[in-house]
């Protein structure tokens, strides 16, 4: 994901009157690069393109898809959610200011607009934004030690739960290395497809409560045993618990959804589609890719064609339709890493 630099930042202009854009582009083209949208779908396409709009001036009463609708989207999108919004709009009631802010947006310009405002509104939140930015960066190196550390502790109690039904704990390495491509893939950011390789690992968790009984089980298991294999998801997330912080966040969902199927036929909660998280989709086939690939207590390692197949085959019932391209793309770079990380004792 790239930015533009700050003198020459990119701003996403959308209203449904092309005079209204033509009014806000004339007050900022000499200073930035505009972008336009006419509708909210075109304006979301365009915040999730590459490089990224570095703030997005929004309407509120647009038809189809309001302001209020458009941001709420960005914001739940990974890769638009720290875009600065600024509403643009003559809805001036407190309850209208208050309900963007709510939905994330920074700051509210009244139409008919005053260029000098405009000016210094979206320069201000511009700095701020690339403070934060900055901010972030320093942070990041500054917390590297501690947070290697942390993520070897996620890791190691990946592994201790892989241990109890696979001889070497690799699965977990392997299965987060592909979860990182496929969310890599996605060109999101580098720092949301990191948390999908960290927290990934942590998937099966649960486990740790199955007994080995069942767990370790070398045939088909009985209806009663399948009911007890089920609750892992469920108890994978009370383990991890709930926090604040977005690694262990992401981990527990994670935990709780890898087993949900695009269908709504999975479990634990028969979520359907979009509901399921978008880290539990990714997980999902990189998981059962290797599972398929991998030799098992109950069955010998399917070969990679085989395992591809069936992927493709339930596309659209088991996994996100939309994610399996992704998973085609990467795959010569998970043999890669499905050659280095063969199963053996360490």
């Amino acid at each position: 994901m790239t930015y533009s630099t700050p003198d020459k930042a990119t701003l996403l202009v959308v209203d449904d009157t092309p005079e209204n854009i033509d009014v806000l582009s004339g007050i900022l083209r000499g200073r930035y690069k505009v972008k336009a949208a006419l509708s909210g779908e075109k304006a979301l396409r365009i915040a999730a393109s590459d490089p990224r709009p570095d703030m997005i001036l929004l309407d509120v009463m647009m038809p189809e898809m309001d302001g209020y609708e458009v941001c709420r989207r960005l914001k739940d999108n990974p890769a638009t959610a720290h875009i600065p919004v600024i509403f643009v709009t003559a809805k001036i009631a407190v309850e209208d200011e208050r309900r963007g802010l709510e939905l994330g947006a920074v700051d509210y310009i009244t139409k008919p607009v005053s260029p000098p405002i405009v000016e210094i509104r979206v320069r201000t939140h511009l700095a701020l934004y690339d403070q934060r930015r900055e901010l972030e960066r320093m942070v990041r190196l500054r917390t590297e030690e501690l947070l290697a550390t942390r993520l070897e502790i996620i890791r190691r109690l990946g592994r201790a739960a892989e241990f109890k039904d696979n001889e070497t704990g690799m699965h977990v390495i392997r299965m987060s290395h592909y979860a990182r491509l496929v969310a890599t893939s996605l060109n999101i950011s580098e720092e949301w497809a990191d948390l999908v390789f960290h927290a990934s690992p942590m998937h099966d968790i649960g486990k740790i409560g199955i007994p080995d009984r069942i767990l370790l089980k070398p045939g088909p298991l009985d209806e009663a045993e399948r009911q007890v294999i089920r609750t892992h998801p469920r108890m994978g997330a009370e383990i991890i618990g709930e926090h604040k912080a977005e690694l262990l966040k992401m981990a527990g969902e994670i935990a709780l959804t890898h087993h949900e199927k695009w269908d709504g036929t999975g479990y634990p909660q028969g979520l359907k589609g979009e509901e399921i998280p978008l880290p539990g989709r990714i997980t999902a086939i990189a998981d059962v890719f290797d599972a398929l690939t991998a030799k098992r207590p109950y069955k010998a390692a399917w070969s990679v064609e085989r395992a591809v197949a069936i992927i493709d085959q339930e596309a659209g019932t088991h996994f996100d339709p939309g994610l399996v391209p992704h998973f085609h793309e990467i795959l010569p770079e998970a043999l890669e890493i499905m050659e280095r990380y063969m199963d053996q004792l360490e």
